[in-house]
């Protein structure tokens, strides 16, 4: 642990002290990313045994890349948020 401090200081990253409050807030927003990567991998695997073709599939697996990518960006900037202490 002391030697990613270390690390960080020296790349000149800021070390922020979280309260209680934000560290459950961070693991909630963790909780829920997972929740919906695992329905969204539900999903995907039932449309995937669906696909009538190479084409559909292809679809099929650009939309589930494309929203993993979204999930993964909403939980960031929802952890970036409470880690700044906003509120929404």
């Amino acid at each position: 642990m002391e030697k990613l401090k270390r690390q960080d200081e020296a790349a000149g990253v800021e070390s922020v002290e979280l309260s209680p409050a934000q560290i459950e807030a961070i693991a909630e927003a963790r909780r829920t990313w997972e929740a919906r990567v695992a329905e969204c991998r539900i999903l995907h695997q039932s449309a995937v045994a669906g696909a009538a073709d190479v084409q559909a599939l292809q679809e099929i697996e650009a939309n589930h890349r494309r929203d993993l990518a979204r999930f993964a960006s909403d939980r960031d900037r929802r952890i970036e948020r409470i880690r700044r202490g906003e509120t929404s």
